[in-house]
């Protein structure tokens, strides 16, 4: 977002940063401010890698579920 873009939308711009969208402003194409909330966790924190550890479990059988349907659209067997 362009420097003076910012200074036309700041307070929308201020309300969507606290409610979890942040952003960053440029000045001349070149990033100068990154615009977070307070309390928004550190970046590693926000990571999604095992967010649903524990929550789903994969069938044993998943790379093979289906091959039978699949073999007899493409023509072949399974």
């Amino acid at each position: 977002m362009a420097d003076s873009q910012a200074k036309t939308h700041l307070s929308r711009l201020i309300r969507a940063a606290a409610a979890g969208e942040p952003f960053i402003i440029a000045r001349a194409g070149t990033p100068v401010v990154n615009v977070v909330a307070v309390d928004a966790p550190e970046r590693e924190a926000a990571g999604r890698t095992g967010f649903l550890a524990g929550r789903i479990a994969v069938p044993d059988d998943f790379d093979r579920m289906g091959a039978a349907e699949i073999a007899t659209m493409f023509g072949g067997a399974e």
